[in-house]
């Protein structure tokens, strides 16, 4: 992983600090109060890890899949929220990244944002869509050079707190729902006005109300191309991918309590082995095969794209069915590997009080199937299978 990237262990050693002085320490507050996870994300701007993506001859890291996943998979371990925040961010620097360096403007950008480690969210679902991110009523309108963009989200990831907001819409106000541009609209050219709020189970942190979003800005500031292949290409699988990676965070953590506990219990009775040990052997095998399921497809991808002609090769109907059942993998697996370790810690993990508490493991976890249904993705790739032949 590092061979290619010598800087990568500076960076993994930085963020292993932040997650362990800074993250875990405020995750209890920032779930409890469902505030964002400012202190975290600062931190991560001083050591310029906002970044990551970007390449190297801009200035950035230029990480692929697996470091990318690395870094959200270890801040997962300290607080889910925070390493969402990093995990849609690194989505959103990609898109920039992967499709638009042709582009003048997009270059300085992104040169802009390793100097100032600027925060990208994203704002692609919208109220009347039903949850379809690959269709919009909006559209963005072109006179002179600049552009105007209006949309009815009904969620914004801590939109509040970024420095800028990558929109889908449609590309004309005649173009039809499907042909979807992204546009970045940045900090001082947009308001957005709340419309919901954001009192949920878990991943309270990553502070993503529904929002009324009204921008302007210059014409450059649309990403070239099609939103259909930004999507398929990087929207989709930097998403599965990174989100996989921290869910098995999460998960992770709640196996290591557990360990902890199982490990307390052992000590009591030397020379015995507590009954949740058996439990615990059972446990670390699932979240094993997690952690494998999402590191060989970060591999695959890397791969992928350092081949002539990769890129394309992620627009076929197979790659899609990974990514699809890597994600449904991974968001049924996580909840299942808390219950087990709630299972062993029992009321130490139940209560919110003690070093071993799950509570906000549990809750944040189930947000993964939700992310996405996984009811829609299982039937796209049940459409999927009925054409595709593996060979």
């Amino acid at each position: 992983m590092t061979s290619d990237f010598p800087e990568f262990s500076a960076h993994l050693a930085a963020l292993k600090a932040i997650a362990a002085d800074i993250a875990a320490p405020g995750a209890a507050d920032v779930d409890a109060n469902s505030r964002f996870p400012r202190e975290t994300v600062q931190a991560l701007q001083k050591a310029k890890l906002l970044s990551a993506p970007v390449p190297r001859e801009l200035g950035g890291a230029g990480y692929g899949m697996r470091q990318l996943a690395a870094l959200c998979s270890t801040l997962a371990q300290a607080c889910g929220s925070s390493a969402m925040v990093l995990a849609m961010h690194y989505i959103q620097v990609a898109c920039i990244v992967r499709h638009a360096l042709q582009s003048a403007f997009f270059r300085r950008y992104l040169q802009d944002l390793v100097r100032d480690q600027y925060v990208l969210a994203s704002m692609t679902s919208e109220n009347g869509t039903f949850g379809e991110t690959r269709t919009s009523i909006c559209a963005v309108e072109r006179e002179d050079g600049h552009f105007k963009l209006d949309k009815d989200a009904t969620t914004g990831s801590y939109c509040e707190h970024a420095d800028g907001i990558l929109v889908t819409c449609r590309r004309a106000p005649d173009a039809p729902g499907s042909d979807q541009v992204l546009v970045l609209v940045r900090k001082g050219d947009y308001k957005l006005t709340q419309t919901t709020s954001w009192d949920t189970l878990g991943m309270r942190g990553t502070c993503s109300p529904g929002f009324k979003l009204e921008s302007a800005g210059p014409e450059e500031q649309i990403i070239p191309g099609s939103f259909a292949d930004s999507s398929a290409q990087t929207m989709v699988p930097y998403s599965h991918i990174l989100w996989s990676s921290l869910w098995w965070g999460i998960a992770a953590d709640a196996v290591a309590r557990a360990a902890e506990f199982v490990r307390a219990s052992a000590r009591k009775s030397p020379g015995t082995v507590p009954p949740t040990a058996t439990r615990l052997a059972e446990v670390s095998t699932q979240l094993q095969a997690m952690r494998h399921n999402w590191l060989a497809l970060a591999g695959e991808f890397d791969e992928l794209n350092a081949r002539p002609g990769g890129m394309q090769e992620l627009l076929s109907i197979g790659w899609a069915l990974k990514m699809n059942n890597l994600k449904i993998n991974a968001s049924e697996s996580a909840p299942q590997i808390v219950h087990k370790a709630l299972q062993i810690t029992g009321i130490l993990g139940y209560k919110n009080d003690t070093k071993f508490s799950l509570g906000r493991h549990y809750r944040d976890a189930l947000s993964a199937a939700l992310m996405i249904s996984n009811d829609r993705i299982a039937s796209k790739s049940a459409s999927m299978l009925l054409v595709f032949k593996d060979n």
